[in-house]
């Protein structure tokens, strides 16, 4: 009765065992592909930030033609170096709240009418509080044709971290193409804006070249923690079943007895039971 109960009562044991052992196999196997995708993702983005360094630096060209304007995507174009011309529609411009190295202020936006009638919002660059009104900088906004060079950037829909554009308002915390244009009543304009270089203004006109491109890289450090995750649940398996397993071997082996030890034996012709003292 003894034999059968212990037996019974190992069955569960053994199945619970089983189940550990499969899901610690499985959470071995993710970690360790979680750990192989960040590397993936690393290389990406480093191929990804070494192409966005060649447009950067690349000689401005020609901003794409409005029949490829449904095209431009972030992937291919963003901060692409372009060059355009025109003339700035000064009473619709937009200023979008932004916080720089200059200190806090705002973006100021101008929609650039172009010699085909369309219509390109310019970043013209960034003013500080006091000078938010266009009578502060009437030098700094050139009434005839210019030529600006600077970076080909993608709408921002909707505003900023925590904060919706109130158009109504006129309360702007993203540079949202569509809600723009909608609220100024233009027409016929470039899905896109351009952040204008810094060599691009003059007199007391906004402050150019300020666009920031930083691509946040922590996958390397990503990759790792998983690896490092997966290294220590493989040494728990293996202190865990490895460490029985030797126990097991060494008990088998174990002498069962020697010059110091006697025996005491009990039982029948169906067996024995040898006990070590």
């Amino acid at each position: 009765m003894t034999g059968k109960a212990g037996g019974a009562r190992g069955k569960p044991a053994r199945f619970a065992s089983l189940w550990l052992t499969v899901l610690s196999l499985t959470a071995f196997a993710l970690l360790v592909a979680l750990g192989v995708w960040q590397i993936e993702r690393r290389a990406w983005k480093l191929a990804l930030i070494d192409r966005v360094e060649q447009r950067i630096h690349a000689p401005a060209q020609p901003i794409p033609s409005p029949a490829a304007w449904p095209t431009v995507s972030t992937a291919n174009d963003e901060y692409r170096h372009v060059s355009i011309s025109g003339r700035f529609l000064h009473d619709r411009e937009t200023l979008v709240q932004a916080v720089t190295e200059e200190g806090p202020g705002y973006w100021v936006l101008t929609p650039l009418r172009r010699d085909d009638g369309t219509l390109v919002l310019i970043n013209r660059g960034f003013v500080p509080s006091e000078r938010r009104d266009a009578s502060a900088r009437q030098d700094g906004n050139p009434d005839g044709r210019v030529e600006i060079t600077g970076l080909l950037r993608m709408t921002e829909p909707k505003g900023g971290f925590l904060r919706n554009n109130v158009p109504q308002h006129n309360r702007w915390y993203s540079r949202d193409v569509a809600a723009i244009a909608a609220a100024r009543g233009l027409h016929d304009f470039a899905p896109f804006f351009v952040d204008a270089d810094a060599g691009s203004q003059s007199g007391s006109g906004p402050i150019g070249g300020l666009t920031v491109v930083r691509f946040p890289n922590n996958h390397l450090i990503y990759a790792l923690t998983w690896f490092a995750l997966a290294f220590m649940l493989a040494g728990r398996l293996f202190v865990t079943f490895g460490g029985g397993l030797f126990r097991r071997k060494r008990f088998v082996h174990e002498p069962t007895g020697g010059p110091h030890a006697s025996a005491r034996r009990t039982g029948s012709d169906a067996g024995t039971i040898v006990e070590q003292t």
